[in-house]
């Protein structure tokens, strides 16, 4: 593995020889973080995202090599952004992280809290999703703060569903917004940013070299954040940018160090 340290809000960038070395990066940091979780609050609550990158490490996390050392019952799951549409749809990012991990692993059907899309109209399920990630932790403090948020980025430098000059990224009060997506012609549930940078860990997850350039713009362009939603994610926590070498390409090797 090749670490690169970044000072600034920008976080820490990591960067791993392959995809399967990068999803079972995150593997490992989601069980790390479980049991950090579990020895100071008993609970672990997570936010999943969609993607390919993720999907693999749902995968991970699945089998036994990782299952096993993981306290299923004490976690509580939550989607940072979902497409309106039907749960069983393919589009679906529950359906794909369902297919891939929670099929397979012993949680409490409480614990899986996926956006309600069979509320209409996407505004009304928006607010429904926040009434129960507020009530999952006890309505205290007035911004929960997530053990880790997983997160990808776009071409377009969105991230979860918070799109370039959306009127979303100027949220403030909500912490779940609804958002209808030109681009994709399809209504979008997202975290917002209040949310969201309270968490304790966020982790990007990225690969391949299409992602090359959006990640220098982000990563070492000016700021720009109105075109690049994924530069307003600047955690109370730890960020961190997890990245195979194919999609950090066009980023200079700077504070390098090596290890195994």
């Amino acid at each position: 593995m090749t670490r690169l340290s970044q000072t600034g809000n920008r976080g820490e960038l990591r960067v791993y020889r392959d995809p399967e070395q990068l999803a079972r990066a995150a593997a490992e940091l989601f069980v790390s973080l479980s049991e950090t979780a579990f020895e100071s609050r008993g609970r672990f609550r997570v936010a999943l995202s969609g993607g390919s990158t993720p999907h693999r490490v749902y995968e991970l996390l699945a089998t036994n090599e990782f299952s096993r050392r993981v306290d299923w019952k004490g976690i509580e799951f939550f989607w940072g952004d979902e497409r309106y549409v039907a749960a069983d749809d393919c589009e679906s990012n529950y359906r794909m992280v369902a297919e891939a991990l929670l099929r397979h692993i012993p949680v409490p059907a409480a614990n899986i809290h996926r956006v309600r899309t069979e509320i209409s109209p996407a505004r009304a399920a928006a607010e429904a999703y926040e009434i129960e990630l507020r009530q999952s932790f006890e309505y205290a403090p007035a911004i929960p703060q997530f053990d880790l948020i997983f997160l990808g980025i776009g071409t377009n430098g969105h991230t979860a569903s918070l799109f370039p000059h959306s009127p979303v990224l100027d949220e403030k009060s909500r912490l779940i917004a609804a958002d209808f997506v030109g681009a994709a012609n399809m209504w979008r549930i997202t975290m917002t940013l209040p949310l969201l940078n309270r968490g304790r860990t966020v982790a990007f997850l990225a690969e391949g070299n299409q992602k090359a350039e959006v990640l220098r713009e982000v990563l070492l362009g000016p700021s720009d954040s109105q075109r690049l939603p994924a530069q307003l994610v600047a955690p109370e926590g730890k960020l961190l940018w997890m990245m195979d070498e194919a999609a950090v390409t066009l980023l200079p090797q700077m504070n390098t160090r090596r290890s195994a």
